[in-house]
């Protein structure tokens, strides 16, 4: 699952998804398919691709009137593979 994922997954369901970098920093990735480390104040010496590759824990916050749930890494990485689009992307390192 790579960020880019996660993007279009909350732009698509309008969702905001929440996860834990190792740091004990929040990252979000809005509705609008930003992603978000709210308490960053300087340049960051992490990469939040490399942070979500290890995250093991999700908040999936729907648009109202749903709740917010916690889901796992295996759950996350199902929803994000369900989402249209996902199957068609690929990884292109040389591009």
């Amino acid at each position: 699952m790579k960020l880019a994922d996660l993007k279009r997954l909350a732009v698509k369901k309008h969702l905001k998804i929440h996860f834990r970098l190792r740091n004990g920093m929040e990252c979000i990735v809005n509705e609008d398919g930003v992603a978000r480390v709210p308490a960053l104040k300087a340049i960051p010496d992490f990469n939040v691709e490399d942070e979500l590759a290890v995250a093991g824990e999700f908040l999936i916050e729907p648009a109202p009137p749903a709740a917010p749930r916690t889901v796992p890494r295996a759950e996350m990485m199902t929803i994000a593979a369900d989402s249209p689009g996902a199957a068609a992307h690929h990884d292109h390192d040389d591009e």
